[in-house]
C-alpha cells in the first residue's frame, strides 16, 4: 500500500531528528493513511485515503 492520500495527494515528509545534544539525523514521517472503500464517479472502488479527508468529510464511504 502507498503512503499517498488519493483524495489530497499528501505524502511522506523528511526533516531533521534533532537529539538533547543537538545532533541531527534524517527522519521522516508518514501520514495516517487508510484503505476504504469509497464512491468514485458512481461506482465503489477501493482507494487510500488519510485520516484527515475522512474526518472533513471529502470522501463518500460505500456500504
Amino acid at each position: 500500500m502507498s503512503k499517498k492520500c488519493d483524495v489530497c495527494g499528501k505524502g511522506k515528509m523528511f526533516g531533521n531528528q534533532v537529539s538533547f545534544s543537538h545532533r541531527r539525523s534524517r527522519k521522516s514521517w508518514s501520514p495516517n493513511v487508510q484503505s476504504v472503500k469509497a464512491v468514485v464517479n458512481g461506482t465503489t472502488k477501493k482507494i487510500n485515503v488519510c485520516t484527515k479527508c475522512l474526518k472533513s468529510g471529502k470522501v463518500d464511504r460505500a456500504i
